[in-house]
């Protein structure tokens, strides 16, 4: 079975709701938790519509950081502004 064609639609999130999910999930982990970061929407790629501009991050936060905004991103797209 396919299964690429079923999980290749990303839910829609508004930019609230997107720095709320990558504040909480960077909150979860403990190197994490005093990382400064931006949700901002840009130009649609083939990827994505929205990035995370990472701020204030300590050396050892900045690998597990990119982990959690990769994923979050894989997930979610910028829904459209109505």
């Amino acid at each position: 079975m396919n299964f690429d064609r079923y999980s290749a639609a990303k839910i829609p999130a508004t930019l609230d709701d997107l720095r709320r999910r990558v504040a909480f999930a960077l909150d979860r982990h403990p190197l994490c938790r005093n990382v400064e970061f931006d949700v901002v929407s840009m130009p649609r790629t083939r990827k994505s519509n929205w990035t995370v501009t990472l701020r204030t991050v300590a050396p050892t936060a900045l690998w597990e950081a990119s982990e959690i905004v990769a994923d979050i991103q894989e997930a979610y797209e910028l829904a459209a502004a109505a």
